[in-house]
């Protein structure tokens, strides 16, 4: 295999990061085919990616006219299921961003399709490749702050999702849209299953949304306890205005540790009138730019060497159990139990 050849199933914002990423960065790869329902999205990447033939608005007809190594599913959350087992049925590998599915069996269906047809199922959690988190990990791989005791992590985004998401029934709310990224990094740097789950929202920003959408929430807090006793805190805000807010603690029995930072770095002023002043980072296009190119070439690099990914379906199932577990929590008030 001299490329691989990739399918970008989704046109949006997070199709066309994986796509810079595929185009510029990864000489081992190229984008043979786009698909979006939106013509005015798939035309634009289609220009912007040098692709005149191959655009199409539906996966059936991609799949039966192009020739294709892997596909990469940046679509809505409900359809993730649909497309990963009709392509894996066709002997296609799959990179899916997430939230992996909406329920946990959705995700065992796509497990299971991909086991089935031999071929690679990646879940999209760039944060195990960014060089930051991954130099904490390997910190505490090498017991540099002892027993991890407490993992603080949150993620905050400065706009609402797609109108799709405000939906909790298409997209399991804000705590899967957007913190799923803080209950796999809990999961990764604990090595450890979720076992007590306390949350609790509000929709203190969005009043207009919550007439229509009686469930939305736009800031949530997720506490609780790992199966080996790691404690946990998570907490989501979108919109938060300010920028994009992706960090993480890590409270240990010898240290403790801070992962990821507010402001940009690059420039930093100091002046007698307005003091310390940086830039924040407003986008996590920005923000991970770097991190996403990594997992997708890992992605490249399974697939032409005929290995697993280092992040799973398994992995992409727990989140999602997570995620559906503390909007249990939420809605009725109750700690929950996770026995499994």
């Amino acid at each position: 295999m001299k490329k691989v050849r990739i399918c970008l199933l989704g046109a949006g914002r997070a199709g066309e990061v994986h796509g810079d990423a595929y185009k510029w960065s990864i000489p081992e790869s190229e984008i043979v085919a786009i698909i979006d329902e939106n013509k005015d999205n798939l035309d634009r990447l289609g220009k912007k990616y040098c692709i005149d033939n191959n655009l199409f608005t539906d996966l059936e007809s991609a799949l039966n006219t192009v020739s294709i190594d892997a596909v990469v599913i940046t679509t809505p959350t409900f359809t993730h299921s649909e497309y990963v087992i009709r392509s894996a049925n066709k002997g296609i590998n799959v990179f899916c961003e997430k939230p992996m599915a909406i329920t946990a069996d959705d995700c065992d269906k796509m497990i299971t399709a991909c086991k089935d047809n031999d071929v690679i199922l990646q879940i999209g959690f760039m944060r195990r490749f960014d060089k930051g988190f991954v130099h904490a990990k390997e910190l505490i791989d090498n017991n540099v702050i002892g027993k991890p005791l407490i993992i603080k992590t949150n993620t905050r985004g400065p706009g609402l999702p797609g109108k799709w998401a405000l939906d909790i029934k298409n997209s399991n709310g804000l705590l899967a849209e957007v913190n799923s990224h803080d209950f796999d990094t809990v999961r990764w740097l604990s090595e450890s299953e979720f076992n007590i789950i306390h949350a609790l929202a509000d929709n203190f920003k969005s009043p207009d949304i919550g007439k229509e959408h009686k469930d939305f929430y736009d800031t949530a807090i997720v506490s609780g306890k790992m199966q080996n006793g790691v404690l946990f805190l998570i907490d989501g805000v979108c919109p938060c205005d300010y920028g994009y807010d992706a960090r993480a603690e890590v409270i240990g029995s010898m240290g403790t540790m801070f992962i990821g930072q507010l402001y940009n770095g690059e420039s930093i002023t100091c002046t007698r009138e307005n003091g310390i002043v940086a830039p924040q980072i407003l986008s996590w296009r920005v923000r991970f730019k770097d991190a996403y190119i990594a997992e997708d070439r890992h992605f490249v690099e399974c697939i032409k060497e005929d290995k697993q990914p280092r992040i799973t379906g398994y992995d992409g199932k727990q989140t999602v159990i997570a995620a559906i577990e503390s909007n249990k929590s939420i809605f009725s008030g109750e700690q929950i139990i996770i026995n499994s």
